[in-house]
């Protein structure tokens, strides 16, 4: 008896392993490992002349307005399924694209080899979880008013400056108002500092790093450190 216990027991924490395992992927890392090197993952998405397979956006959207369903409850499942078998076993009589389409960009080889199934289910449901309408049009209206602002404002806000900094308030790091009026006269400063990162500035900061921003072209950190200096002018 005790044989049987400890073998139903062995066998409930195995597959309860199992089932938890399937949900531990990072499915936006996941996609990006899998599928960013064909297909490109931006919303909105960009276009290339040279591209090799269409926008990730433009699959979803794609598969999901070709499923034929009588209950919209099983449109996303049924998309996600014809994702798993159609990545696994492509063929020309199953593509839903149309026949430009299918000329410009080849037929999908299998990728049988290099995503399990467990995989393609993490990617699907991000799929049409993620480039749907409604985050279509946030990411759209937010590319806008980027675009409206000055370029490097938007720098700061695409870096995440404002993770630490405000215009007018401290926060981990000091005001940015406060780091123009002090280096208004300095404009090298603040530029190293964006570059090469600096400590023990503001006391106020009790000796919080300000981290490098290696990523930063010359040119970026030049417009960046301008818009901050332009802060200080009333």
């Amino acid at each position: 008896m005790l044989k049987i216990v400890l073998f139903i027991s062995f066998i409930s924490l195995f597959f309860g392993c199992q089932e938890k395992e399937t949900h531990h992927f990072n499915k936006k890392e996941l996609i990006v490992q899998k599928c960013a090197k064909c297909h490109n993952l931006d919303l909105p998405p960009q276009t290339f002349t040279d591209e090799i397979a269409p926008p990730m956006m433009a699959v979803a959207f794609h598969v999901k307005s070709f499923m034929e369903v009588n209950d919209e409850s099983r449109r996303i499942p049924k998309a996600i399924a014809f994702v798993k078998e159609y990545v696994i076993h492509p063929s020309r009589e199953k593509s839903l694209c149309d026949k430009a389409s299918l000329e410009s960009y080849g037929l999908m080889p299998s990728q049988r080899e290099s995503v399990s199934d467990a995989e393609l289910q993490a990617i699907a449901e991000y799929m049409f979880s993620h480039y749907t309408q409604k985050n279509l049009n946030e990411a759209q209206a937010l590319k806008n008013r980027l675009n409206a602002m000055p370029k490097g404002e938007r720098l700061a806000i695409q870096n995440r400056c404002l993770g630490c900094h405000r215009k007018e308030k401290h926060i981990v790091g000091p005001s940015l108002k406060d780091i123009a009026f002090r280096y208004k006269n300095q404009p090298q400063k603040i530029a190293n500092s964006i570059k090469n990162g600096s400590a023990k500035r503001w006391e106020e900061s009790h000796g919080v790093l300000m981290p490098a921003f290696k990523n930063l072209s010359d040119e970026e950190i030049d417009t960046l450190s301008k818009w901050l200096l332009s802060l200080a002018t009333p």
